[in-house]
């Protein structure tokens, strides 16, 4: 009964987190709610305020969300991608944030194009001092924008950048972090991109440093902590 008590508590307080997050967030930013290892149940809570954009950083938590929940969910794949996964969620997946390699990039247009779909992507830059971190850096990425077997993919849509800064509380750093990604998408957009009208996002800024990317021109945050509360690990 305890654990009933505090469920119905926790779910009660998503939809006013959400309401405050909201409330913190300029009308021409996105916000995607991090739902990862969250029940299906809290995430209705966040649903059924009218919040329909989640993030998932697990394939398999993934497609069993997306087959179970409703489907005018916009489901955003937010963490690294594995190729042998990918033909799992081409599908359905509205954007996949974290494309950190070309060969991934190739899978991706490979297993959309056989379903006759293309597929939102975004480039994901390592931006931070973290080894830990995946994605491109300036040269790779300018490299692969130029090759023949890039300008050869057609299911596959760049719609802008993503970028994870470095786990500290230096909010120095994670600033001019988030400013570098910024440079990167201006440097792209007037380089290769210039006639696209869909390479317009910046994913970057979590619950801990929102804010600070908003200022430096996110136009895509992604917050988990700050709306369902700390991360289930069981």
């Amino acid at each position: 009964m305890s654990n009933l008590f505090h469920l119905k508590l926790k779910i009660m307080q998503v939809a006013e987190n959400l309401k405050k997050v909201l409330d913190t967030i300029p009308d021409h930013v996105k916000l995607v709610a991090v739902s990862k290892t969250k029940s299906p149940e809290v995430i209705m809570q966040a649903y059924n305020t009218g919040h329909k954009i989640f993030g998932e950083n697990k394939v398999q938590e993934l497609v069993s969300k997306y087959e179970s929940m409703p489907k005018d969910i916009e489901w955003h794949m937010i963490g690294h991608l594995q190729r042998n996964k990918v033909k799992y969620i081409v599908p359905f997946v509205y954007l996949i944030h974290g494309v950190d390699s070309f060969r991934l990039l190739v899978e991706i247009n490979k297993q959309a194009k056989k379903i006759n779909r293309t597929l939102n992507c975004l480039l994901q830059f390592h931006i931070a001092e973290e080894d830990t971190k995946f994605g491109f850096d300036m040269m790779e990425a300018k490299e692969m924008l130029q090759s023949e077997e890039y300008k050869s993919l057609d299911s596959v849509e760049i719609s802008g950048v993503m970028g994870m800064a470095t786990f500290t509380d230096d909010m120095n750093q994670v600033r001019k972090e988030f400013r570098q990604l910024k440079i990167y998408f201006e440097e792209l957009k007037s380089n290769f991109f210039q006639n696209s009208e869909t390479f317009r996002e910046i994913s970057m800024g979590m619950s801990s440093d929102y804010k600070i990317a908003i200022e430096e021109g996110s136009t895509m945050v992604r917050i988990g902590s700050d709306i369902f509360g700390a991360r289930n690990t069981d």
